[in-house]
């Protein structure tokens, strides 16, 4: 009987010393706790998140939006930062990973929600479509382009500069304007 409550105690003293050293992280956690191992050999891509449309269009904006909470002084959600690449990666999972790791609400509506068959970005730090106005929500630019298609559709490839931006005027103060089916740079 003692050799057996011995052996126990010894069986619980060493689960609790396994335990004890042992990091318990989900899968989420495990990935966004190595999202900036980028290495001389990684394959990368930036991306920034902006706001400052909003600084000029202030009485638009929703009273309850109308702090430096939602809407930081400069307009930056999310400075210029690098991400690595994986393979197959969109626009969509590069914003995903980094509004994920940088703790920034988003909202979006699924590839199989809407019409056009890619995802949707409803809203990101809180800013939605139509809070600063009738024409205004978010947008994206990839190397200094709008594609006139969803994020969750547009592949990236190494050095990609991906960009969030605000507007307040259908894209119009964004450098992007509406042109018959198309988006048009300024």
């Amino acid at each position: 009987m003692k050799k057996d409550l011995l052996a126990l105690g010894f069986i619980v003293l060493a689960i609790a010393l396994i335990l004890s050293g042992t990091k318990f992280q989900t899968v989420d956690e495990y990935y966004m706790t190595h999202i900036d191992d980028i290495t001389p050999d990684s394959k990368t891509v930036t991306i920034s998140i902006r706001c400052d449309t909003i600084l000029d269009n202030w009485n638009d904006l929703v009273p309850e939006l109308q702090s430096d909470e939602f809407v930081p002084q400069d307009g930056v959600i999310l400075p210029e930062t690098a991400y690595v690449l994986r393979e197959g990666d969109t626009a969509f999972d590069i914003t995903d990973r980094a509004v994920r790791y940088n703790k920034i609400q988003m909202e979006y509506q699924g590839a199989n929600m809407n019409s056009y068959g890619s995802v949707y970005i409803q809203g990101i730090h809180y800013l939605y479509e139509f809070s600063c106005g009738p024409l205004s929500g978010w947008m994206y630019r990839v190397n200094g382009v709008f594609p006139n298609y969803g994020c969750s559709k547009y592949e990236l490839k190494d050095g990609d500069i991906i960009e969030w931006v605000y507007t307040c005027d259908l894209g119009r103060d964004v450098g992007c304007i509406w042109m018959g089916g198309e988006w048009e740079e300024e």
